[in-house]
């Protein structure tokens, strides 16, 4: 892409008869990395970090399925416990070693989020709660409600930023739900409704006040 500086590497795994990740590679090292469901979409929101006032960040975007269900299955525990395994196993453990041997990125868990938008958003909600030592930060963007807060909810937890639209009600009242037990189980919680609709800008533009929050701004 033109408009960016960084540079976007593609890879594709042997994972489920072949399944592609796209990397943000900003144009200076890394100071935070952001790893990705529907990865076809928010590896190529470099250029919006590019312009904000952010660390230098990586994004590792797993590409998402593009049947439906079987994002659904994979993307939330709630409908397939065994396809949903298989897929948090390939990203969470194949993609990031991958991404440690591919571009040297071996960052802390204060340095490291995990982020999805609708069904992908349950995806990040069930891998930050899974693996608070790894993801520091769950970045959440209208999430579906298939993958619903537990009834006792884990002793650590990551730090959640919940954005949902206003034209949305469904999935802004999922997020309210998120928020609410997160803030509840003692979590540092931002929840901000936003003007708009599913798969609306605001997604794209709230990514960079994410990076903001979650890692420090560039003096």
């Amino acid at each position: 892409m033109s408009s960016i500086r960084g540079e976007l590497v593609a890879e594709t795994f042997n994972y489920d008869g072949g399944r592609l990740v796209t990397v943000y590679v900003p144009p200076v090292p890394a100071e935070a990395v952001v790893f990705a469901g529907d990865g076809q979409l928010i590896s190529r929101w470099g250029s919006v970090l590019e312009a904000a006032d952010v660390p230098p960040t990586m994004i590792v975007g797993t590409h998402g399925l593009d049947d439906e269900m079987l994002r659904l299955h994979e993307y939330s525990p709630a409908f397939d416990a065994e396809r949903f395994a298989a897929h948090e196993k390939f990203f969470v453990e194949d993609v990031r070693q991958w991404a440690r041997s591919r571009f040297g990125v071996a960052l802390p868990a204060e340095r490291t989020a995990v982020f999805g938008v609708s069904a992908s958003g349950e995806l990040a909600l069930a891998v930050g709660l899974r693996h608070p030592d790894i993801y520091g930060a769950v970045f959440c963007a209208s999430p579906g409600a298939g993958y619903r807060p537990p009834a006792v909810m884990p002793k650590s937890l990551p730090r959640a930023y919940l954005v949902a639209g206003t034209l949305e009600p469904f999935f802004l009242e999922n997020a309210t739900r998120w928020d609410v037990a997160l803030r509840g189980a003692g979590a540092d919680v931002v929840m901000t409704e936003r003007a708009g609709s599913h798969g609306g800008a605001f997604w794209r533009e709230e990514f960079p006040l994410m990076v903001a929050w979650a890692f420090g701004r560039d003096c």
